[in-house]
């Protein structure tokens, strides 16, 4: 057994090099230690078989991971779905659907082919972050004292989660608004090529299908939309076939970028903002969430369609977290993370963005292009990373600096003046600060970026 790297147990799921980091006996620990953790908390039916779904992407050693996860499961006692081969959001929204009592799958979302790890839910698709479980899961699989259950689990095929994932999605739709547009979709050999095909089976759409051949090698390019680098295939094809909207995903599916029909990347911020408004079409009022990296033109559009704006911590586990205490309904996250109070639980349901976006596209006669230009308000620096030597002094010398601002310290420091805003946050893992700013105009945006990052240095 490789030695495993306790680093790989992250705030959001569990990460690493695969045979440099662990090996797959760390995935049958895993599934131990799971169980375990499930076990101790307070849903926990001692006199029911507990029902464990577990699936895995397109990465080269998926198989044996999951192969040895499973196993580790059903030592631990517990049944296991199998769901096969399916996106990240397909296996939450299972968990939910079908009343397991938690859910498991091999990926690496977005990182080279040589990463896998983890994420994981308990029942209702509730997330496990560092802070509701993960740590707990590392002090287990580095003790390693397991004893297995006296009677073993047994493993139960599920292939129906993708079909039952779009049938869902359709539900919150009215179909006959989408018209006959031209999508262009990139899913970087992913897993999202699994329900975007079902779905767009079952739309009048014509669909232009860029990478959706499952390879764990990534050959086209790396599956992240958000490095420019790898949307060059999907604006080219947008702009060339004349598509009224593109798409890119990334690897395990639960990430989604898009371009408008000129190929230009629209902005998370504005995705999210238009996405608020169509869902508090559904729920007028409710509260809709935004992370603090900054993104006004979002709480622009939910107080404008009223609804109330709630800043959220970044991290899809923490998110979702945070939506289920404070009965957030939608949330959007600016790395392309959609969430939404679903039928079971606080799932990802990108399926359903994807509809409502296309639903948008149908009711606008000049296209995605024009209708989002008045919302292209604010200018924003991106997200720049510095290495650090104290993390610390940082924070203190930017408080000293902006103490007359108004101050949230919900991750990190946000610090907002009337004419710019920005968001500072250490890495979890590396030795770096990462700034996002935000201003009314580029002048200003050059400016306080330039001065903030002389702070940082």
């Amino acid at each position: 057994m490789l030695p495993i790297n306790p680093e790989i147990f992250k705030a959001y799921d569990i990460r690493g090099v695969y045979g440099r980091d662990f090996d797959d006996e760390l995935a049958r620990l895993l599934g131990l230690a799971y169980v375990e953790l499930r076990k101790n908390d307070s849903d926990y039916r001692a006199n029911q078989k507990m029902k464990i779904a577990v699936s895995a992407d397109m990465r080269l050693s998926s198989p044996r991971l999951k192969e040895n996860l499973i196993r580790g499961v059903i030592e631990a006692g517990a049944d296991v779905i199998d769901l096969g081969i399916v996106s990240t959001p397909t296996m939450y929204f299972a968990v939910g659907h079908y009343g397991y009592d938690g859910g498991i799958t091999v990926s690496a979302s977005h990182n080279p082919k040589e990463w896998n790890g983890f994420k994981l839910v308990r029942a209702q698709g509730v997330p496990i972050s560092g802070e509701t479980g993960i740590e707990f899961l590392k002090d287990r699989v580095l003790k390693n004292d397991f004893v297995p259950a006296p009677a073993p689990g047994q493993i139960i095929e599920n292939d129906r989660a993708i079909g039952d994932e779009v049938k869902y999605a359709l539900s919150l739709v009215d179909k006959t608004e989408i018209k006959p547009l031209k999508v262009a979709v990139d899913t970087a050999n992913g897993m999202a090529a699994t329900y975007i095909k079902a779905l767009f089976d079952e739309l009048p759409c014509e669909l232009i299908p860029l990478n959706f051949t499952l390879d764990g090698s990534f050959p086209a390019h790396e599956a992240d939309p958000i490095k420019d680098e790898n949307l060059v295939q999907i604006k080219t094809a947008v702009k060339t076939q004349g598509a009224d909207l593109g798409i890119a995903t990334d690897g395990d599916g639960d990430r989604m970028f898009f371009i408008d029909n000129r190929g230009e990347v629209i902005d998370q911020s504005i995705i999210r903002g238009l996405l608020a408004k169509l869902f508090l079409e559904i729920k007028p009022g409710a509260k809709i969430g935004y992370d603090v990296r900054p993104g006004r033109i979002t709480v622009d559009l939910i107080k404008e369609n009223g609804g109330i704006p709630v800043m959220t911590r970044v991290g899809h586990s923490l998110i979702k977290e945070q939506m289920l205490k404070e009965d957030i309904y939608f949330a959007g996250e600016s790395s392309g993370h959609f969430y939404l109070r679903g039928e079971a639980g606080c799932f990802e349901y990108p399926g359903v963005a994807i509809l409502k976006i296309l639903t948008l596209a149908s009711s606008v006669p000049d296209g995605l292009a024009d209708y989002v230009a008045p919302y292209k308000k604010y200018f924003n620096s991106g997200e720049i990373n510095r290495v650090v030597d104290d993390k610390e002094s940082v924070f203190k010398n930017i408080l000293a600096k902006y103490k007359d601002a108004n101050i949230i310290k919900l991750d990190g420091l946000t610090i907002e003046y009337p004419d710019f805003w920005f968001n500072v946050r250490a890495s979890n893992t590396e030795p770096k600060i990462r700034l996002n700013l935000e201003a009314i105009d580029q002048k200003k945006m050059k400016e306080k970026r330039d001065e903030i990052l002389g702070l940082i240095r």
